[in-house]
């Protein structure tokens, strides 16, 4: 079933059609006349009125969005690879196992450090019994004071001993904890670099961990407007995968520039809902350090050809195209400010559409929820958008 305005679309048509030529089939000059001379009617909905807006403005700002907890984990020993439980993407919790190295040759020196350890609590025991019987056959005289002096040397000895052997099985302990690469937190496993069979040498990344709850966009702003960063203050950005744009507070601003392209880092804080979940990603956006006053038009209304722009105003009843020369645009709603070919008050079409054209006469009517259905002599935006979109 057609809609309503479609089916007067119709009819609009078929009338036109009929009244186009007479009883030969050729148009007559009189109903040429009347075509030409039909105005177009526009509703209110149809058209934005020009108008001083606060246009938010602030040095731009360029960079990526990066993770404040990420972890590159490396291997500290040097063993095969047996096993990598974790790929790319996967959750993990912190504490959950992500690889496990040969631990074959940490499990020997282990075993050995314990048996030192206990071979060492013998030998303090025998020097600490040695000594006590010495010391009570020094007090009936029956023994020299040089045994009981080389006595306590034995203890003693004995119990350093101890000690070493006691620090040998601890460091072979954690050389064995070190062959299981493990979460530092709860996150996301965003790169694995080995798999099973490879060689980790000390210092060898195993792993990437990120949590995306922490991400942050750590930005660029260029020397000579980093007087106007200061924390607190809002920035609207866009992310590139993204449709939505982001809104952040500055965080902080580092205090010192970088010494090859001598920006300035301005770290932002997302605060709204929205978040991306991809880590890595360009962001470019607009710090609003302050705000204008500034007559601005909707993107929707603008005409793009080459490098120039231009409108469908309504001016003393006719449609006039009118070339504009654009500014700054607003980094909250996006709107752009017109810094010639416009005025306060001027009426633009809204969404212009490429049957217009110039000259057309325009009336203006009620709004589409009050007005009568249009007369089937009479054109209106709505319904050459829809002949247009038929074509």
């Amino acid at each position: 079933m057609l809609r309503p305005s479609l089916l007067i679309l119709a009819m609009c048509l078929s009338l036109a059609a009929c009244s186009k030529g007479g009883k030969d089939g050729k148009p007559s000059d009189k109903s040429a006349s009347a075509n030409t001379e039909r105005p177009l009617q526009v509703t209110a909905e149809d058209y934005v009125t020009i108008q001083n807006n606060a246009l938010a403005s602030g040095p731009v700002i360029t960079g990526s969005v990066q993770p404040e907890r990420k972890a590159d984990l490396r291997a500290e020993v040097s063993a095969i690879v047996l096993q990598v439980l974790k790929e790319n993407g996967e959750a993990v919790r912190k504490g959950d196992l992500l690889a496990r190295l040969d631990d074959t040759s940490f499990r020997d020196q282990l075993a050995s450090s314990e048996q030192a350890a206990r071979a060492a609590q013998q030998t303090l025991d025998q020097a600490e019994r040695q000594l006590e019987r010495l010391k009570t056959l020094r007090a009936s005289g029956m023994t020299s004071m040089q045994a009981l002096e080389d006595a306590e040397i034995r203890r003693n000895n004995a119990q350093s001993e101890l000690v070493a052997a006691k620090a040998r099985q601890v460091a072979a302990r954690q050389q064995l904890q070190r062959t299981e690469i493990r979460a530092p937190f709860d996150g996301i496993v965003s790169e694995r670099k080995v798999s099973n069979g490879d060689t980790a040498q000390i210092g060898k990344e195993i792993m990437k961990v990120i949590d995306p709850a922490s991400l942050r966009f750590q930005g660029l702003v260029s020397a000579e407007a980093v007087t106007a960063v200061k924390a607190g203050q809002s920035v609207s950005f866009r992310i590139n995968g993204y449709e939505q744009q982001f809104i952040g507070k500055v965080r902080r601003v580092d205090p010192a520039a970088n010494a090859t392209t001598r920006q300035v880092e301005v770290l932002v804080d997302f605060t709204g809902k929205d978040q991306p979940r991809v880590s890595g990603l360009y962001a470019e956006g607009r710090i609003e350090a302050g705000s204008t006053e500034a007559l601005t038009i909707i993107s929707s209304a603008l005409i793009r050809d080459g490098d120039k722009s231009f409108v469908w105003a309504i001016q003393g009843g006719l449609l006039k195209r009118v070339p504009v020369v654009l500014g700054e645009r607003d980094v909250r709603r996006g709107d752009y400010a017109v810094t010639a070919g416009l005025k306060s008050g001027d009426k633009v079409i809204r969404q212009p559409i490429s049957t217009f054209k110039d000259g057309t006469k325009v009336d203006l009517v009620a709004s589409a929820g009050t007005a009568a259905a249009p007369s089937v002599t009479e054109p209106s935006v709505a319904s050459a958008s829809a002949s247009s979109t038929g074509k």
